[in-house]
């Protein structure tokens, strides 16, 4: 039977949470969330860093309206950062998924925005995602495919504001039951 593969960021996410997952030495965290009779899901994070004391908090409110295909989702940091993210999936076509992202930081005034597009079917995963910078948006795709367990990907970044390809990832793995095996390039090293 065929699979959709994962997206470009996520081939070899089991081998690299071994590590990094569960694992915070120095770190105190915590997470809570729960959902309303609503709907609307409600997600709070937290974080110590036992050494140097700095503590770090994130609040999210996601709420989907299933039948137009959408969720609207509302983050805040400790960082003062303040974001909005409005998803829409599978209402143009089967497996594509359409957001626009935006972030704004009040203390500054800077603010950021990104149009992400994403498409998953059998054997295929591609990703096309746009800063809008005035100045130039920088354009990030990727695409990977699966056969058998097998898994090629490519990743790229052109800047267009230099005119200049500024990333240039090629990965290979292969995936099996409990076995993995994954391998990258990027940029040529």
């Amino acid at each position: 039977m065929a699979a959709v593969p994962p997206s470009y960021a996520d081939l070899g996410k089991s081998a690299r949470d071994i590590f990094s997952k569960g694992y915070g030495f120095g770190l105190v965290k915590l997470e809570l969330k729960t959902k309303s009779s609503s709907g609307v899901e409600f997600t709070t994070t937290g974080s110590s860093n036992t050494e140097t004391g700095k503590a770090s908090g994130n609040l999210e409110t996601k709420y989907k309206m299933k039948d137009l295909g959408l969720t609207y989702t509302q983050k805040w940091n400790t960082d003062n950062t303040l974001g909005v993210e409005v998803a829409m999936e599978d209402q143009l076509a089967k497996g594509l998924k359409l957001t626009f992202d935006t972030t704004f930081v009040p203390n500054t005034g800077k603010k950021s925005g990104k149009i992400k597009t994403g498409y998953k079917r059998d054997y295929i995963n591609l990703g096309c995602d746009v800063d809008l910078d005035l100045a130039g948006p920088t354009i990030h795709s990727s695409a990977v495919i699966g056969y058998e367990g097998w898994l090629a990907g490519y990743q790229m970044a052109f800047d267009t504001a230099k005119s200049k390809l500024v990333q240039n990832n090629f990965a290979l793995g292969y995936k099996a039951g409990d076995f993995q095996l994954h391998t990258n390039v990027n940029d040529g090293t």
